[in-house]
């Protein structure tokens, strides 16, 4: 059966109410009592539905896209395919985040539980064989599969599905989530919750709604306080077999491959997509928006600002291939040792002796 999602949307609206409540104009030609359904990224939106362009990154995907309307600058405007009306503002982000708060009005204060109900939700399935310690919180619709055992103080929140002989460790929350089976999720682990996401502005930072979900795949394993965000659109997503080590945080929009290690106190930004086998070596990062291919390893403390190629070997910051950093380095020395010997005579200026 499908499921039957987080939040409940809102709406249909006018395409002159979605414009109005984003402060947009109309381009001459649109339709202003055309309906809008959803909103929906370039990639993926149809003709009910409501997109925005606000990246030069993504033009190719608005001259391919078959959205019934789209946020963009004035000068963008001629560019929207002939089957798309322009939603015309100087800042398409902003206009987009309002857009957003008028089909999810309640995005910005998800239930995790229905208020007043027993800590078991009535509603919530559990197979035979769950284990529910004191104080955990299981909210409404949820499903637990046999096997599994939620430890004490954990949280569960509504619509949540969790397979079946994993761990939930104490006072760990997971909301917004659909989780596979033989997963294991230490204590503190915080998944679900929205990510960190704004549209910048000189007169203040509009909050964007996150109305996208957390896919955590069979026999992943996430160590103790590491936070994994809800998608903005799309989801967030990690591969069957990863491991994740404490004290990591992983964004919105986020896609880890099979079996890839991140290793503890790494940041992965909103949108960046790791393959297959990845490894992440301890305190790296990547900036958002780029792919790291399959089988490449980041050292530590090392932090990719472009595409990583797959099966390659990355170090420093910013992250380059492990033998042109290791010759730089070794250049850097060199250098360094010459200058120590030329200012080191002797003499009392030199500070030597």
């Amino acid at each position: 059966m499908e499921h039957p999602g987080f939040f409940e949307r809102a709406g249909p609206y006018t395409l002159s109410e979605v414009a109005n409540a984003a402060g947009a104009q109309l381009a001459d030609g649109a339709d202003p009592s055309a309906l809008i359904e959803d909103v929906r990224p370039l990639s993926e939106a149809g003709a009910a539905h409501v997109s925005f362009i606000d990246n030069k990154k993504y033009l190719p995907q608005l001259d391919t896209t078959a959205a019934g309307a789209c946020f963009v600058i004035p000068a963008l405007a001629s560019r929207v395919p002939k089957q798309t009306a322009a939603l015309v503002t100087p800042q398409p982000y902003h206009g987009f985040a309002r857009a957003l708060a008028l089909f999810y009005p309640g995005a910005m204060q998800p239930m995790v539980a229905s208020a007043g109900a027993t800590p078991i939700d009535p509603t919530a399935k559990l197979e035979d064989g769950v284990i529910i310690e004191p104080g955990v919180i299981v909210g409404r619709e949820a499903q637990i599969g046999s096997g599994t055992r939620i430890a004490a103080g954990a949280v569960v929140g509504s619509r949540v599905t969790i397979g079946r002989d994993c761990f939930i460790g104490p006072l760990a929350t997971v909301t917004h989530a659909l989780v596979g089976d033989r997963v294991i999720i230490h204590s503190g682990v915080r998944i679900g919750q929205d990510g960190f996401g704004f549209a910048m502005g000189r007169s203040g930072h509009l909050k964007v709604p996150q109305i996208g979900r957390v896919i955590i795949q069979d026999d992943v394993e996430i160590g103790a306080n590491t936070t994994i965000d809800r998608g903005a659109l799309k989801d967030t997503i990690v591969g069957e077999g990863t491991k994740i080590d404490n004290l990591c945080q992983i964004g919105h929009n986020v896609i880890i491959g099979r079996n890839s290690v991140i290793v503890a106190m790494c940041g992965i930004s909103g949108s960046t997509e790791l393959g297959d086998f990845v490894v992440m070596g301890g305190q790296s990062g990547t900036v958002g928006h780029i792919k790291i291919g399959s089988g490449a390893q980041v050292g530590g403390a090392s932090h990719p600002t472009h595409d990583v190629p797959p099966g390659a070997r990355y170090f420093g910051t910013p992250a380059k291939p492990l033998r042109e950093t290791a010759r730089e380095q070794a250049l850097i020395r060199r250098l360094a040792a010459r200058g120590k010997d030329s200012y080191d005579d002797g003499s009392p200026e030199s500070g030597a002796g």
